[in-house]
């Protein structure tokens, strides 16, 4: 692998000159999805979390979604199992309600005039079947634009959403994308490809990375002939390398993931976002929208969905296994020993430190 530029140690013995990437916290003052709009039925709550923060998402029977730190502000129990009324929560304790503001509207054994203070609410959306949060300063949200969703809303595409929670910190999430050299991991599900990097760009807020394949041995799995709208042998990506394009880019903080054929529009259309869970951010909730281009022949894409969906979870399931053996690794050691040689990584642990936010743990 050719990658046109000279690999410099990042640090003596390995480890971050700077800061433990493993250590910053994403940024706060960006939106990031907590649900699926389906898991939130009208007339509930639903308890989620963003880094060690309990926040309750609440859906009125009619009326937008909205979100509150989950805690009544008189004895610090979960608002989440209280009871949605009207547009408001009340707390299953003692009957404090909520509105969408955070603001405490009732104490049904005080009267109006003497309210106490409420409690923390934030910004929040909903968009595409994903509920959004701002957990950051939320004089900023306004001015923050919600993250572009690949191309979900598009008709001419069938979405899938998929997810599930990950015990690693997001780092490793976005390496893993990022650097297609592991595609030795998937050998058993994809055959023996070999990847070749086409180059990269960087800025302020991303770097992105441009690979071709081309595979050695193995069949082509049936998933993957849907995504292209065709069957392919062994030997033929030789003659298709150049046309078929796989971009990748972290654009703090989603990740993306492009295959186009030509200069035709992407076959394949991935919008991916890591969110951390827990205080110490050593787990994450992935919520991925992936979208493949309808072909020609009516129906042939919905027949080989089930395939596709199979395909995807245990290429996912490979991921996440690894990446957790990397977390778990650097909880032995106690830093990060990583000693990183790929160019394109390195760039991008660049970016994931300089543009996160407060060092935890």
């Amino acid at each position: 692998m050719d990658q046109g530029l000279s690999v410099v140690p990042e640090a003596r013995n390995g480890r971050d000159r700077e800061r433990d990437l493993r250590r910053v916290g994403v940024h706060r003052d960006y939106w990031y999805p907590l649900a699926w709009s389906t898991e939130l039925k009208p007339g509930k709550a639903l308890a989620v979390g963003f880094a060690g923060d309990p926040i309750v998402l609440v859906r009125p029977k009619q009326g937008p979604v909205f979100a509150l730190e989950d805690r009544c502000a008189h004895r610090q129990v979960l608002l989440s199992k209280g009871v949605v009324e009207g547009c408001a929560i009340r707390c299953g304790y003692h009957g404090w309600a909520y509105d969408q503001s955070g603001q405490c509207t009732d104490v049904p054994y005080l009267g109006k005039g003497k309210l106490p203070n409420g409690v923390r609410a934030y910004p929040c959306r909903e968009v595409e079947g994903l509920i959004l949060v701002f957990p950051g300063d939320p004089a900023l949200a306004d001015s923050v634009p919600l993250p572009g969703l690949g191309s979900v809303a598009n008709p001419a595409y069938k979405t899938r959403r998929f997810g599930r929670e990950v015990g690693c910190h997001y780092s490793f999430m976005h390496e893993n994308l990022m650097d297609m050299n592991h595609q030795f991991l998937h050998r058993k599900q994809m055959g023996n490809m070999v990847p070749r990097y086409m180059g990269g760009a960087k800025g302020e807020d991303f770097v992105e990375a441009r690979y071709t394949f081309s595979r050695v041995g193995g069949k082509q799995p049936w998933a993957e002939a849907a995504i292209f709208g065709e069957r392919r042998a062994v030997g033929t990506e030789a003659s298709t390398a150049q046309k078929d394009l796989m971009t990748i880019r972290t654009e703090y903080p989603y990740q993306t993931l492009r295959i186009q054929t030509g200069d035709d529009a992407p076959v394949m259309d991935l919008w991916i976002s890591y969110v951390p869970t827990d205080a110490e951010q050593k787990r994450n909730r992935t919520f991925g929208l992936l979208s493949i281009k309808k072909p020609k022949i009516p129906g042939l894409l919905e027949a080989g969905w089930p395939i596709l969906i199979l395909f995807t979870e245990r290429i996912f399931k490979e991921d996440r296994e690894i990446v957790e053996m990397e977390q778990a690794a650097h909880d032995a050691q106690g830093e990060d020993w990583n000693q990183e040689v790929f160019p394109v990584i390195r760039n991008l642990r660049t970016l994931l430190r300089e543009r996160g936010g407060e060092t935890i743990g």
